[in-house]
């Protein structure tokens, strides 16, 4: 099944490097916004599996996209990583209650991000697989 990851930031920069490292994950399609209007669209439409943002969007911020994403996914998991240059010491804080699953702060690695994403959607790089799983079935 194909999993559809949704990045939100505003900076072209930023987002570009988020897509070209998550190009690298099978199975997996991707929507890039700039903002947190255009990010609530495409949550309202269905199917996202994970959503990656910044915090200072134009419009809405990050945090307010959190929660409203949290709200339209209702009972089902919504994994949400949060890439922010966000200097509030707070932060880190406010996003461990709104149930953010990672927090990278800017400056951050993409490869790290991608690790993290491919971790919550249980999803395998081909370029960096993991160790090959033992076949299913009985012990000798």
């Amino acid at each position: 099944m194909t999993a559809h990851v949704l990045i939100v930031d505003d900076a072209e920069p930023c987002a570009t490097t988020l897509e070209i490292a998550f190009l690298e994950m099978a199975d997996v399609r991707l929507s890039v916004v700039s903002n947190g209007r255009e990010a609530l669209r495409v949550l309202r439409a269905g199917g996202v599996s994970a959503l990656v943002t910044d915090l200072n969007l134009p419009g809405i911020s990050g945090f307010e996209l959190i929660e409203q994403a949290r709200r339209l996914a209702g009972p089902s998991r919504l994994p949400v990583i949060v890439v922010s240059g966000e200097a509030d010491p707070t932060t880190p804080e406010r996003l461990l209650r709104l149930g953010v699953d990672a927090y990278f702060p800017k400056p951050y690695s993409a490869a790290e991000v991608r690790l993290r994403l491919e971790q919550l959607l249980h999803v395998e790089n081909p370029r960096h697989p993991a160790s090959p799983r033992p076949a299913a079935g009985p012990e000798p």
